[in-house]
């Protein structure tokens, strides 16, 4: 059984690198044949899908935040990892990362997944 879990700062201040961590365990990212996803939840807002990263290391954005976005693996840790730079109030929100067996570019809703984190909360503040 797959599980994931989230971790990084709860508060980043205006213009810094949001840096977040999911630890995997019940698979191997590199072997495990899932794709690993960074999903966000503003308040009072849906799901946002931010991007994926494959079992073989390629990557795939949201045209919206390919930009600022950087999603990577370290295969010795079992862990997947994004980056978030130049943030703004308007990333504050629940951060979640996902498994699942399909690419579904863009996947928002919970049943496209086959597990989901916990979720942790990020607020952009000074």
């Amino acid at each position: 059984q797959v599980q994931l879990q989230e971790s990084g700062p709860g508060l980043v201040k205006p213009s810094q690198t949001l840096s977040l961590t999911c630890t995997v365990s019940g698979a191997s990212i590199p072997t495990g044949y899932y794709y690993w996803s960074w999903i966000r939840q503003p308040p009072g807002k849906g799901l946002e899908w931010m991007g994926v990263i494959s079992y073989s290391g390629s990557t795939y954005y949201s045209p919206s935040l390919k930009s600022r976005t950087s999603i990577a693996r370290d295969t010795s840790k079992n862990q997947f990892t994004l980056q978030l730079v130049s943030v703004t109030p308007e990333d504050t929100a629940v951060y979640y990362c996902a498994a699942s067996t399909r690419l579904i570019l863009g996947a928002v809703t919970k049943n496209q997944y086959d597990c989901w984190g916990q979720g942790t909360q990020v607020t952009v503040s000074s």
